[in-house]
């Protein structure tokens, strides 16, 4: 299978991240965390005593940045500045600082140039809510996953429960209400489906049924 790329957008709960992750897995290529890249930009502020709340500083210090993900054979791993960091940015504190940088548009600008890059030299799959229309453009293949509200309401009710809480389902719908309204009007990378994206409604749809779909359709493509 020669090179290619995958975009996956849609709203909050329509599971992009774990259909994305499983098509890499399947496909055997990298797939393209880009929360993890944010986080990366975090850690790195707090490991060179950056004030992150300090856009000036944060942008000046993008140009001493370099990631590069891999996929090992202990799962896909990733490197800023050559060391491995998979493991040192997963705590609360680089989590506050990604979040933070997030919000500059200077730090956005400079890992969506990143991800170009990778997907130039290596068959990606990645998901958001403005890969196609921005990020990758000129995707292989453009997905925008769906899900009815309710749906989308009772996989986070599920999620919250495992972990022992006890969520209130009306309370879910409107927030994912309230969430995909946030996200289709914010100034900065608004959620949007392509044009040339393929819909496809999760609703009533099992994570291998979907992946299985995306593969086909990609194997039509290349």
């Amino acid at each position: 299978m020669s090179t290619f790329s995958i975009a996956i957008d849609g709203p909050a709960g329509a599971g992009k991240s774990s259909i994305a992750k499983e098509l890499a897995n399947q496909l055997q290529c990298i797939y393209i965390d880009t929360g993890a890249m944010y986080r990366s930009v975090g850690y790195y502020c707090i490991s060179q005593g950056i004030d992150y709340a300090n856009e000036e500083q944060v942008e000046q210090a993008l140009s001493e940045l370099h990631l590069k993900l891999t996929l090992e054979e202990e799962g896909q791993q990733i490197f800023l500045n050559e060391k491995n960091i998979s493991l040192l940015i997963r705590n609360n504190q680089v989590a506050a600082a990604a979040s933070k940088v997030a919000t500059y548009a200077a730090v956005r600008k400079a890992l969506v140039k990143m991800q170009q890059e990778m997907s130039k030299s290596t068959s990606v799959v990645m998901d958001g809510r403005d890969i196609g229309t921005v990020v990758l453009p000129h995707a292989t293949l453009k997905i925008f996953l769906t899900a009815s509200v309710e749906e989308r309401a009772q996989r986070r009710y599920k999620e919250y429960v495992q972990k022992g809480e006890k969520p209130c389902l009306e309370t879910l719908k409107v927030e994912i209400k309230e969430r995909d309204y946030q996200d289709s009007h914010r100034k900065i990378s608004p959620l949007k489906k392509a044009e040339d994206a393929i819909e496809v409604d999760t609703t009533y749809m099992t994570i291998d049924e979907i992946v299985k779909q995306i593969i086909d359709l990609l194997k039509r493509r290349l």
